[in-house]
């Protein structure tokens, strides 16, 4: 229940946050397509992406809550095909989105025993983008760093009060009413906590011996046929090493030990677009398929609601003050958020014919777009010297808005490219 770091470095602009609680409760604790335990899975998944244990640890006890089989969180072996067919395109949503295609969307809507709605399959894209988005700012403001202190050391962040930011209300704005809204649920959270310690003591215990028997057995019948080099790495690792969350010596519930189990290919990573092989996908013309003549139509139509509070999302963060970024850039405000998103889509393959991109290399200077691509592109790279170092005359709100365009225009790009490739394949 305590303030969560994301919440603290957002609330330096209280408007966004708002509409950010907003669609994060209704993707994670509305009426939708997919069961709850499905969707903090799904998030799972997405944050293990980029190796952000910080998202990973809070759905994971996010998904024992909603009942969510523990089994499932020793990997991906342990979920049911369905959920594991999702790996696809989470893995190219995260890093290359403009490889996926209409055959990507057919695969996982084939008429099986493990098929997809088009309803189901839209919440999860949605899901994935906004993960992968949200690791991208969690990254880039320092939170997955110490988010026991709220992220940078060198920063001070807000202190807004006591609530989680994955909670809020559709009607309120989020500061009083969730502060009212979690005092009412201490207690509750406390009994709650308890009784998943005790739930997942009880299932470590069990594994732990069944995987002792296991090994047993194993180096037993090994044994008899293997030299002293054979087998040896494999079995030196931690049996239990992707069982998450464990309970430590002081009774605290903690996250996975091993993000890999929640991947496949983990070598899959982002490569600049512009060097692409000729034969590979072409550039992405936002005049041909657009996020307000195309994307909100069909994601709101197939998941009722959702596409109005992305549109406000969207809207929010270009609505956000940035006169004095740009006074120092000697240009106006529209302009050099409009620099700074086309850069970042630039990097996924979408061109607007309408923009001189000679004007990124004017507006941006050298260290910001270092920033900029890494919090985008291998956001798991980004470390505290980046952030420190670029535009140390501004103050860190300014810098925090940086992010919250990084963590937009990244999500509408994913989107982008994954509605097209569903309109392609219901035309």
């Amino acid at each position: 229940g305590r303030l969560e770091a994301v919440t603290q470095q957002m609330g330096y602009h209280p408007q966004y946050l708002d509409s950010f609680l907003k669609t994060q409760h209704y993707l994670m604790h509305m009426d939708g397509p997919l069961p709850f335990d499905c969707r903090h899975y799904i998030a799972i998944m997405a944050a293990a992406r980029h190796h952000c244990r910080y998202l990973v640890n809070l759905h994971v006890l996010q998904f024992l809550r909603a009942g969510g089989d523990p089994q499932w969180l020793r990997g991906l072996e342990f979920i049911p095909p369905k959920l594991r067919n999702l790996n696809e395109i989470n893995k190219i949503l995260a890093h290359r989105p403009w490889l996926i295609t209409k055959e990507h969307i057919e695969k996982l809507l084939k008429i099986s025993e493990w098929s997809w709605s088009l309803a189901e399959l839209v919440h999860a894209v949605v899901l994935l983008a906004h993960c992968h988005a949200l690791a991208s700012f969690v990254f880039g403001c320092g939170c997955e760093q110490d988010e026991g202190l709220g992220g940078r050391g060198s920063l001070k962040p807000l202190s807004l009060g006591n609530q989680c930011f994955c909670e809020a209300t559709a009607g309120n704005s989020y500061s009083q009413e969730l502060l009212r809204i979690n005092r009412k649920r201490s207690l509750d959270s406390c009994m709650e906590l308890d009784s998943l310690r005790e739930r997942m003591q009880r299932i470590h215990v069990e594994t732990e011996g069944r995987d002792e028997m296991r090994l047993l057995q194993q180096d037993r019948e090994e044994g008899k046929g293997q030299g002293a080099e054979g087998g040896v790495q494999e079995h030196c690792s931690d049996p239990s090493a992707g069982l998450s969350p464990l309970a430590d010596t002081d009774g605290e519930v903690t996250g996975a030990t091993n993000l890999a189990c929640y991947m496949q290919d983990p070598d899959f990573g982002y490569q600049d677009f512009a060097r692409r092989d000729e034969d590979q996908t072409q550039v992405f013309r936002v005049q041909d398929y657009s996020w307000e003549d195309h994307g909100f139509s069909l994601v709101n139509r197939l998941y009722s609601d959702i596409g109005h509070l992305l549109d406000e999302k969207f809207r929010m963060v270009d609505g956000l003050q940035s006169s004095a970024m740009a006074k120092r850039q000697g240009c106006e405000p529209s302009v050099f958020k409009r620099g700074i998103w086309n850069y970042i889509h630039c990097m996924f393959g979408i061109r607007y014919d309408d923009y001189d991109y000679a004007e990124v290399n004017q507006l941006l200077e050298r260290m910001l777009k270092v920033y900029i691509k890494t919090v985008t592109c291998y956001p798991e790279k980004t470390n505290s010297e980046m952030f420190d170092r670029f535009w140390k005359q501004f103050k860190h709100s300014e810098k925090v808005h940086v992010n919250l365009l990084i963590l937009e225009a990244r999500m509408q790009a994913e989107l982008l490219y994954a509605l097209q490739a569903i309109t392609q394949y219901m035309i």
